[in-house]
């Protein structure tokens, strides 16, 4: 029998290659051409969710957790594109709201809302590498449970690289992986905090 925790982590994998399998067809049209640089107060809202594993920074960081997330996100485009050649590109500012759950070896659940920065290439036609980074608050139930957590309210900081494949105008699907820091800053004792990798798919859609 599939367990609960599994069938989760399968379908939060799976729903954003659904959801492009479905509109995959109705893009051969619409994409014979290279989507120009996104305009100037673009806005772009997204779902992307992966599983993630830890990270073990410090000799202090003991807990191992395993599990998925899921991050809707929304971003508007504040620049046209900067630089030119290879680097060229856009930046963007917005803010993801972070849900997760754990799985193993302990079930528990958090929650937080990152606002991030966003620099998108400009450079290769319809595939638009990028770097994002947030950081913000987030509650967690893990508090009093793990050595690593003393409290239920902490303190986000992410980072990643991904690129993102723009199969009709407005749509893209996006892939990439992203380092997690979870800690207190520093505002009790202990203070070791948690890291994850979280490789990530997900699906944006721009609205000009």
């Amino acid at each position: 029998m599939i367990q609960r925790s599994s069938l989760i982590h399968i379908l939060s994998l799976a729903l954003p290659l659904l959801l492009t399998a479905h509109l995959l067809p109705f893009s051969v049209a619409a994409a014979t051409d290279e989507p120009a640089s996104t305009p100037i107060g673009t806005q772009t809202i997204g779902f992307t969710t992966g599983p993630f594993f830890p990270l073990r920074v410090g000799i202090s960081q003991t807990s191992k957790l395993f599990g998925e997330t899921i991050m809707p996100s929304w971003m508007v485009t504040l620049t046209e594109p900067i630089g030119s050649s290879w680097y060229q590109g856009e930046l963007a500012l917005g803010a993801e709201l972070v849900a997760f759950h754990t799985h193993s070896p302990i079930t528990a659940y958090g929650i937080g809302l990152t606002p991030k920065m966003v620099y998108t290439s400009t450079a290769f036609g319809r595939l638009r590498p990028f770097i994002e980074g947030g950081a913000g608050p987030v509650w967690t139930d893990l508090g009093g449970r793990i050595p690593e957590q003393p409290g239920q309210f902490n303190f986000l900081v992410w980072g990643g690289v991904g690129g993102a494949y723009y199969f009709m105008p407005g749509w893209a699907v996006q892939a990439g992986y992203r380092i997690m820091h979870i800690s207190n800053a520093g505002t009790r004792s202990p203070n070791s905090g948690l890291n994850f990798g979280l490789p990530f798919i997900g699906l944006t859609y721009q609205r000009f």
